[in-house]
């Protein structure tokens, strides 16, 4: 009987043996190390804010956040960085990376340590390993614990946004059409861009006055979607603006509110203006355009008008025949172009050989220089008449016979006086 038991028993663990085997090759799968520390993630940036890091940067603050899982408090938390190279502390390369918590943590809460970190110079913007070493005690009970947490961490690069006008000068008066360029000069690519231009009390906000200046400016298409934005690229956007006289010779400032996210994926607003300058409008309209002849010479009339609100400056008006006219180009200075009172021109006409008349195809092209002192020309065509001068009569023989007899007369006269 005693020997049927001991094969009875070496039958039942031959029989468990693989059971048990199975089990212990299963548990890898389901295992969980228990611990009173969990770690969470690990950034650039403070608790309250992630920042963006590019090569070269110094004392940039690199935050872990732990939970405490443990059914106590600890207390005397410190830890230790371990980062790739290119990563180093704020002692130089080789002194470790330390921090400490000043604070306990309750059980079931977070915590953090704030590290300091210089980030070298040839460093790539991309995702990095990195480890810590959390050491800390349990209230009410002697000796330190260990903690150890490997996580990624990345290199974001910066995103700077700046912007500006295409083309900073606008008309007032005038319906203007501008471009504004919203460029990333950054490392970082931007996405979910979107701008809006602040044109109403309500729009402004708090904005300081003296930063904007744009109640009384009509802006059409204030809200644009602008994407994505990769490092070094521009996103242009076109908007319509029309500027009343008053800001005549004054700065436009436009204030934009830009939202975009950055590569930490967070939500960031920030503020820009573009600014314009304003110049006075010069309208000129060319009208009363004629051939005269003023004491013997053939001259060329009309008069130019300024329905603007500034003066143009340094005047000149050109005349050129067109279509085979053989008048000469011509040219009259004029000086200012005044607004609301007509400036006459008489540009006396020449030829390129012997004069010819009839009508002739001309073009009058007044050249002036604006506000900003911009050279500008307006052309006008005009048909002219080149009159052709008057008939030369001959002379009457008979005439002339007339006039020579009472000189005969007067002279037999004459002769008969002295004789006697």
């Amino acid at each position: 009987m005693r020997a049927r038991g001991i094969v009875l028993a070496a039958l039942a663990v031959a029989l468990a043996a693989p059971l048990a085997g199975q089990a212990d090759a299963q548990a890898p799968s389901f295992a969980r190390d228990f611990g009173d520390v969990k770690f969470l993630e690990a950034y650039f940036g403070t608790l309250d804010s992630k920042i963006e890091v590019d090569a070269g940067d110094s004392n940039v603050p690199f935050t872990v956040v732990f939970a405490n899982v443990g059914t106590q408090d600890i207390t005397g938390i410190s830890g230790q960085l371990s980062l790739p190279f290119g990563f180093s502390g704020t002692g130089g390369p080789g002194e470790p990376i330390q921090a400490a918590s000043g604070s306990n943590s309750l059980a079931g809460q977070t915590f953090h340590l704030t590290f300091f970190v210089n980030v070298g110079e040839g460093t790539e913007i991309r995702q990095y390993p990195g480890s810590v070493k959390v050491d800390y005690s349990r209230l009410r009970e002697s000796g330190v614990r260990t903690s150890f947490g490997e996580f990624a961490f990345k290199v974001t690069g910066n995103s700077v946004i700046n912007t500006k006008a295409v083309d900073p000068f606008l008309t007032s008066l005038r319906a203007n059409e501008v471009t504004i360029e919203i460029t990333n000069d950054g490392t970082a690519p931007i996405s979910g861009v979107e701008v809006l231009a602040a044109n109403t009390q309500a729009d402004l906000g708090s904005m300081a006055s003296q930063t904007t200046n744009v109640q009384n400016v009509v802006i059409l298409d204030t809200n644009w979607d602008a994407g994505h934005i990769e490092p070094g690229t521009s996103r242009q956007l076109d908007a319509t603006i029309y500027v009343p006289a008053s800001f005549e010779g004054a700065t436009l400032r436009i204030p934009l509110d830009i939202t975009y996210y950055n590569p930490h994926g967070d939500r960031q607003e920030i503020s820009k203006v573009v600014d314009f300058f304003v110049k006075g409008l010069v309208d000129l309209r060319v009208f009363n355009v004629d051939v005269i002849e003023l004491s013997g010479t053939t001259v060329l009339v009309g008069e130019v008008i300024n329905e603007g609100n500034v003066n143009g400056l340094f005047g000149f008006v050109t005349v050129e025949g067109r279509a085979g006219s053989n008048i000469r180009t011509v040219t009259q200075f004029i000086d200012e172009i005044e607004i609301d009172a007509p400036v006459p021109f008489n540009v006396p006409l020449e030829f390129d050989g012997d004069p010819s008349y009839g009508e002739h195809e001309v073009k009058v092209t007044v050249r002036y220089k604006d506000g900003i002192r911009d050279e500008i020309f307006l052309e006008h065509d005009a048909t002219v008449t080149v009159p052709s001068p008057p008939d030369v009569q001959e002379e009457n023989p008979y005439m002339l016979l007339l006039l020579a007899a009472p000189a005969a007369v007067a002279a037999v006269v004459v002769a008969k006086r002295r004789r006697s």
